[in-house]
């Protein structure tokens, strides 16, 4: 009787062993966790403003301001010579984006809309949103960045709303961005053509 305990003891106690062995194994060949978005790598995406003339600090601000807004994605000054997403320009006409694809594009900085009063560093941010994905909301409200001069010219808020950000995130969240675009692109180019199909502020 004894022994017949005893016996079925250790045939348990084995069992029970080659469970917990073949558990860790199965937990070894498993394929790797699929972070959740909030934990997805930021995206990097590398602007040159050197040619924004008197609008290079506002563009780092800008850079700033979605940097400081967004977690999926982040914006750096890219090194001279070095391969960049976005080339920013300045000129005498009304501030566009024509974003090529996604995190990738060209932006002009117009004087027209400054020259009217509205705030370069609200310009810039709204110019960067599109490039980030989000298309003009005319809603006319001073709270939502891409309202663009829907909103009075008074308006000096260049914060992404809540709702701006969100969509930010979501564009950036399965890191759906195209290589960067050669920094000498644009050198010996005329940009006139191509402005005119581009996103006015």
């Amino acid at each position: 009787m004894f022994v017949r305990k005893f016996a079925r003891l250790i045939v348990g106690a084995l069992v029970m062993m080659l469970a917990m062995v073949g558990a860790q194994v199965a937990a070894a060949n498993a394929a790797p966790e699929v972070p959740a978005d909030d934990t997805v790598a930021a995206r990097t995406l590398y602007y040159d403003a050197s040619r924004a003339a008197e609008f290079v600090d506002v563009v780092h601000r800008a850079a700033e301001i979605w940097n400081n807004s967004v977690r999926n994605v982040q914006l750096q000054r890219a090194q001279p010579g070095r391969p960049v997403n976005i080339v920013v320009y300045a000129d005498n006409g009304w501030p566009r984006a024509q974003p090529t694809s996604l995190g990738n594009g060209r932006i002009w900085m117009g004087r027209q809309a400054v020259n009217q009063g509205h705030d370069p560093t609200r310009i810039a941010a709204h110019e960067l949103g599109h490039i980030l994905g989000l298309p003009d909301n005319r809603t006319g409200r001073c709270s939502d960045l891409m309202s663009g001069s829907s909103a009075p010219a008074s308006c000096k808020n260049a914060q992404p709303s809540p709702q701006e950000r969100a969509q930010v995130e979501r564009n950036f969240s399965r890191g759906a961005v195209a290589p960067a675009m050669a920094a000498r692109y644009a050198e010996d180019r005329d940009y006139t053509a191509l402005a005119n199909t581009a996103h006015a502020a």
